[in-house]
Formats: structure tokens, C-alpha cells, sequence
């Protein structure tokens, strides 16, 4: 560090990402991070969302991680939850079906349907 202006550079990146995990005003998108998902790929998932938040600057998402959602089977999964308290919970993610969700569904407003819960119990049919 060589100078105030590089402190405070750092000191405001650090506050972007504590906020990135604690906003609870706009989008929240929560990642089920029990052993289940963490051994199904649940970690690379999640920093690749805080990644791609963090590229677009969305200020108003915040990612959490929470314990076991109950269908391991599923895992990872994800749940993006609008500010109205509408959720749409995603199925078996990858860091580059978490980089679509980014794109697709918190930036232009439109849910992959192909990647949720309700694609999947279709095809178990």
C-alpha cells in the first residue's frame, strides 16, 4: 500500500462485498451450502455468482448461503428471491448455469425455466 487513496480503494471494495452478502432490500439469491451441495459443486457455484455480480456492479442482489433445502438429489441449488418475495428456486447448477442466471434472469428479467425445479421434476416423468 502506498498511499490513503489506495487504502480507501480497499476499504470500499471490501464494504461492496460485505454488502453483496448482507443487502436484503432488492434481489436475494441464496445458495444451499450443507454437505449435500458443497459436495455437488455448491461452493464454485456460489463464487461464481458473487463473481458475475460483482463484474455487472449489481448493487441491489445479494448472495447467502443457507443449510440443506431438502432436495439433495437436486443439488446445487439455488434460490433467487425478488424483493416482492416471489421465488424461483434452481436445480442441479454449475458455475456456468449460475453465469445464465446472472444474465438472463437478474439482469433481463427472464427465468430459465430449463433450470428449475420444475424442469426437473418434468423430466423424472
Amino acid at each position: 500500500m502506498k498511499s490513503l487513496a489506495e487504502l480507501e480503494q480497499i476499504r470500499q471494495r471490501t464494504l461492496d462485498q460485505i454488502k453483496m452478502r448482507t443487502n436484503k432490500d432488492g434481489i436475494r439469491i441464496v445458495v444451499g451450502m450443507a454437505t449435500c451441495g458443497i459436495a455437488a459443486g455448491a461452493r464454485p457455484v456460489m463464487n461464481k455468482l458473487v463473481e458475475e455480480i460483482g463484474k455487472r456492479k449489481l448493487g441491489d442482489v445479494s448472495v447467502s448461503m443457507t443449510g440443506c433445502i431438502g432436495v439433495c438429489k437436486l443439488e446445487p441449488i439455488v434460490e433467487v428471491i425478488n424483493a416482492d418475495g416471489t421465488k424461483v428456486t434452481y436445480v442441479k447448477m454449475t458455475p456456468e448455469k449460475a453465469s445464465r442466471v446472472i444474465a438472463e434472469h437478474i439482469v433481463n428479467g427472464r427465468v430459465c425455466q430449463d433450470l428449475t425445479i420444475t424442469a426437473a421434476e418434468e423430466a423424472e416423468k
